[in-house]
């Protein structure tokens, strides 16, 4: 505010002395506009880089209607149902197994990374280190290495995921580990607790609900990753698609692409299932708004 002595002085010698804003807005609006510019340019740069635009679909309609019309009606031969069925359960087996082994990989890392856990420094590192190789290295790759060590199957699907998820699992459980209430964990420390008693007691019990909530999707992320790795012979739905379509049995391709998405609807409904069941939050509309009486009267937490 211009005191009374200002206000007697000229108007030009007053705003000469008042700091003006023009100049520290201006800057940072430059740099705001030329780094939406340098986004657009990269955005247009990768999509004429991967050829990506309406000229390609237009090109390639007969193609797609050819497949699309191939593909009615699907299929439904006993023989390929029976044999659909069987490499459906592969499927089911590999994910499961696969979620077994990265969980018993990637929990353990998970601990260790995480920042309140405040495990030893050297062991942070290289848990952080093995969990990016682990994930790092895509499925499709750690399939055909265990497909050339153990050969073709099953289990050379189920270690190639297992592997990839225990990445995953190790990065995303331990940032769930250190979103939890930190009061809890400085009281166990502030009574002389342990790291690891620490741990069990204060971190695990507040995360456990969103751990699950984890490996249930990760278990969804191992079905569909399972029929990927079949076509490098990992077994399943995935090796079968693969033969389909190198025979161009577009009718079978039908059916087997329908047991594909009925086996994820089913993952991903018993996964939903699971998770109300342990009060984790579902997304399933109307659940969030329904009283709480009427949440414990139908037995839904």
């Amino acid at each position: 505010m211009p005191t009374e002595a200002d206000l007697d002085e000229p108007e030009t010698a007053w705003r000469s002395r008042t700091p003006a804003r023009g100049p520290t807005r201006q800057p940072l609006r430059t740099v705001r506009w030329i780094g939406l510019l340098t986004a657009v340019t990269v955005v247009v740069w990768s999509l004429n880089g991967a050829e990506v635009g309406v000229g390609p679909l237009i090109e390639g309609r007969s193609g797609a209607a050819r497949l699309l019309s191939g593909l009615f009606p699907p299929d439904l031969d006993p023989q390929l149902l029976a044999r659909i069925g069987q490499a459906t359960v592969e499927t089911l087996q590999i994910s499961i197994a696969a979620l077994v082994l990265g969980a018993l990989l990637g929990l353990p890392l998970s601990v260790l990374i995480a920042g309140n856990v405040q495990a030893p420094r050297y062991l942070a590192l290289a848990a952080r280190w093995l969990a990016m190789v682990l994930r790092g290295v895509p499925e499709l790759l750690w399939a055909l290495l265990f497909v050339a060590a153990v050969g073709l199957g099953p289990a050379a699907g189920a270690y190639a995921i297992g592997l990839h998820s225990a990445g995953m699992m190790a990065k995303l459980c331990s940032e769930q580990m250190e979103a939890v209430d930190a009061a809890p964990v400085e009281a166990m420390r502030l009574t002389g607790s342990s790291r690891l008693a620490t741990a069990l007691l204060a971190i695990l019990p507040q995360a456990r609900g969103t751990v699950a909530s984890q490996l249930l999707y990760q278990w969804e992320c191992n079905v569909r990753s399972s029929v990927v790795i079949g076509y490098v012979g990992a077994g399943g739905l995935g090796q079968e698609l693969g033969v389909a379509l190198h025979l161009f049995r577009y009718q079978e391709l039908a059916t087997l692409m329908a047991a594909v998405l009925i086996l994820v609807l089913v993952v991903d409904g018993a996964s939903v299932l699971v998770r109300r069941r342990m009060g984790v939050a579902t997304g399933l509309p109307g659940e969030c708004e329904r009283p709480r009486y009427q949440r414990l009267w139908t037995g839904r937490s």
